[in-house]
């Protein structure tokens, strides 16, 4: 993290401390709105007791005066203006304090860095190295920013040789002219008698020979200046071009990386701002760099000399246009992806952006770019550069937008606000792959020029994977298609090639990223979590982690084949947990009241241990998105025996009747939460308040949830007496009714040993309960009046 953003947070007597830093001699202002800049120089390599580094200071005064201005002139709008006018008073003010004694001003910013990394230290109490004045990341921006100084110095440098050879080159000429004039004087003594023209034949001769002696070095020393000038600039494009791969193939990518995860739930991948500043340099080195290209090059024309110019020029050229199409067709980027589950008929948006577009004046005449939807295909042979015929795979609406130019930020971009993706055209599909497994991409195209139509570009983009779904049933497979995508992509793949398989570790960082974002919670998944899921993943019964390090999950284990036993797959049973979670169970979940993750043989392993009453939440196996309770207490069949009961599964249904903590609180025998916690202690919090009174007359009802085999139950884990109704009880997973009353207990369970709803037991209950109706009242209740 940038120390002035560390500094701000400052507090006390530190923020005192690091305020009393500044004022007229360097204003606060100025640290503020040039941090980035200010952080990046190499104030430190400048030796203050050194008069010689002078010219150094000199030159970061300089730059940073002119930082200044540059971001005064971008200021707009009303508070804008008086920004402007202030920024603008503190370049004059620093330049008439530190033009005569620049090395004040570097003596002066490294006493302020210095001591607000000194302040920031002490406030964190971190263990961060004295000597080092940035962290990782700036020292990384330093190395970028030092080349870019050292481009800037060898520009200014092949600046000047260039001057001094189109002087030399002038006067060249004009020395030739002269010998023109006497080689013509020469030709016009034929004409005169021969006595003068003996008289000056001689002394024109032999000022036609100095002239020419002269031109004759003159040249080869143009020639040596102009070959001294294409190898400075070969020397300045190497580093160019390395410098350019740096920001494009390393930060560029990695900003592209980092925004790809973030639609995995990972952290937001960053603004733009620095990276554009970088490529607005590199936009504006290059340039300047191939001016003086040309300007060469026309000197040549101007003034040929044989030799090996001509084709050094000519490399020269071409090399510098190779590294600026480089630059500008890679940073045409989406800034704001569009959905990559994307439904047709369906309103979405995304943001295109051109990171050097303001630096080349591309809004001098705003490009316009078009947005189409292409097959996987498709994007295949674009990248391979072969025709495609301007296919398409589907018809967007509204897929056309200008560029604007936002002079506040500098930024030239594309906003996309109401695309919709009328209909889709999809290719066919071989072996078990699903509509939900095809991938496509939205293709973003532009063309514009830059310097008065000198170089014309045609841009392009491709967002990241898209999977179109036409129905809401298909946005669970779909995003097991984009998270196994965004996940194990590789830079620079053939699209959209992922792996089949990968190591269960890796998958593990996946779900528990995108489980920690949808759940909107800092409570990932544990080592225990994931071991139940490797456990369910593989058929397994090892509790061991290491066991599972080196084992693999292929795609279709992930979401394509159902799990052993039931009719969904993992994917399909995770995902169910996640949007449980998510719509229902996230506070109690952060509060780590769910363990969620245990199955039926853990959950009773756990409570055979702990007081009657003592409950746990687990996830349904049986069941994608439930929940169930279980709970220890007495065997209803066998005296002095205790067991542990489960409750049908709750959904996102249940949910919407009666909430979690309201099902808790109406279940008399839950009464501590695993392993010791009252149930009131962990969930009053979220119980829905009282009714209030009647109101005109009506009385409100209550909905209250009853479990018929502990309806009466007010268990004390201190007692010998039972707690349950007198009733035969089934071990078997407990049903829930929502009732106004108190129904008899029914015998039979509904569920089978897993908890799955079985229609046959379904009409056993029935029958039980059409059976029970018929008996009088006086029989159902008589046992239970006590």
């Amino acid at each position: 993290m940038a120390v002035w953003i560390q500094a701000q947070q400052l507090q006390g007597d530190a923020l005192h401390q690091m305020q009393s830093l500044y004022g007229q001699h360097f204003p606060i202002e100025v640290r503020h709105y040039l941090s980035q800049w200010i952080e990046g120089q190499l104030w430190d390599v400048i030796d203050l007791e050194n008069p010689q580094e002078e010219f150094k200071a000199k030159r970061l005064l300089d730059s940073l005066i002119q930082e200044l201005q540059n971001k005064a002139e971008h200021q707009v709008g009303e508070d804008g203006f008086l920004l402007k006018i202030k920024l603008g008073h503190y370049a004059s003010q620093l330049k008439s304090t530190y033009d005569r004694c620049p090395l004040e001003l570097v003596r002066c910013i490294k006493h302020i860095l210095y001591t607000e990394q000194r302040l920031v230290r002490e406030a964190t109490n971190s263990s961060s190295p004295v000597g080092g004045m940035m962290d990782s990341m700036s020292q990384k921006y330093q190395q970028i920013n030092q080349a870019f100084e050292e481009l800037r110095l060898m520009t200014q440098d092949t600046e000047n040789d260039l001057r001094k050879l189109q002087h030399n080159q002038e006067y060249f000429i004009i020395q030739y002219q002269e010998s023109l004039r006497i080689q013509a004087q020469l030709t016009s003594l034929t004409t005169l008698p021969p006595a003068d023209r003996q008289l000056r034949e001689p002394a024109l001769l032999s000022k036609r020979a100095t002239v020419e002696a002269w031109l004759t070095r003159e040249a080869n020393t143009l020639q040596k200046y102009r070959l001294d000038l294409a190898e400075k600039h070969q020397k300045t494009l190497q580093l160019l071009r390395k410098q350019q791969t740096i920001i494009l193939d390393d930060e560029l990518i990695q900003w592209k990386r980092r925004q790809q995860l973030a639609g995995n739930g990972g952290p937001p991948e960053g603004g733009l701002d620095i990276l554009q500043s970088w490529c607005e340099k590199l936009a504006e080195t290059i340039w300047q760099n191939r001016q003086q290209i040309r300007r060469a090059e026309h000197l040549r024309q101007q003034l040929p000399i044989p030799g090996p110019i001509e084709e050094l020029l000519n490399e020269l050229n071409s090399t510098i246009t190779d590294i600026i199409s480089a630059l500008v067709t890679s940073t045409f980027i989406i800034e704001k992806q569009p959905p990559q589950v994307l439904k047709t008929q369906t309103k979405f948006a995304a943001t295109v952006r051109l990171l050097v577009g303001g630096k080349l004046n591309v809004h001098m005449n705003p490009p316009q770019v078009k947005a189409t939807i292409i097959s996987e295909q498709q994007a295949k042979a674009l990248l391979k550069n072969e025709n495609t015929r301007n296919d398409s795979s589907g018809e967007i609406l509204n897929n056309n937008c200008v560029m604007e130019y936002h002079q506040t930020t500098g930024t030239l971009s594309a906003h996309f606000r109401n695309m919709s993706l009328k209909r889709i055209k999809r290719s066919d599909r071989r072996g078990a792959e699903s509509v939900t497994e095809e991938k496509f991409t939205i293709l973003f195209e532009s063309q514009f020029s830059v310097g008065g139509n000198e170089l014309v570009f045609q841009v392009k983009t491709l967002s990241l994977p898209v999977v179109v779904i036409v129905h809401g049933s298909q946005d669970n497979n779909a995003t097991a298609t984009v998270l196994w995508d965004n996940a194990f992509a590789e830079p620079g793949r053939v699209p959209f090639l992922v792996p089949d398989k990968v190591l269960w570790p890796q998958l593990c960082d996946a779900i528990n990223m995108k489980y920690k974002a949808e759940v909107q919670s800092n409570r990932g998944l544990s080592d225990e979590n994931l071991v139940f899921l490797a456990q369910k993943a593989f058929s397994s019964s090892s509790n061991n982690p290491d066991d599972y390090r080196n084992m693999t999950m292929t795609w279709s284990q992930f979401n394509r084949e159902s799990l052993p036993g039931r009719n969904f797959t993992f994917w399909q049973w995770f995902d169910g947990v996640m949007e449980l979670t998510k719509k229902h169970l996230k506070p109690h979940w952060n509060d780590g009241a769910i363990l969620g993750f245990v199955n039926k043989q853990q959950a009773q392993d756990m409570l055979m241990s702990k007081p009657n009453g003592t409950f746990l939440l687990r996830f349904s196996d049986s069941e994608i998105g439930g929940i169930t309770i279980a709970w220890v207490a007495e065997n209803p069949n066998k005296a002095g025996e205790r067991m542990v009961w489960n409750l049908m599964p709750y959904t996102t249904k249940d949910f919407s009747i009666r909430s979690l903590a309201d099902r808790i609180s109406d279940l008399n025998h839950l009464l501590f939460l695993y392993p010791d916690r009252h149930k009131d202690e962990v969930f009053s919090k979220y119980y829905t308040p009282p009714l209030s009174k009647a109101v005109d007359g009506y009385v409100k009802p209550q909905i209250k949830q009853v479990v018929p085999e502990f309806a009466t139950a007010n268990p004390d884990p201190t007692s010998g007496n039972q707690t349950y109704m007198d009733h035969g009880a089934s071990p078997a997973p407990v049903s829930h009714v929502h009732t106004y009353g108190i129904y008899p207990p029914m015998s039979d369970s509904m569920l089978d040993t897993d908890g799955d709803f079985d229609l046959d037991d379904t009409m056993d209950v029935a029958r039980h309960v059409e059976e029970l109706l018929r008996r009088p009242v006086e029989s159902q209740w008589g046992g239970q009046q006590s």
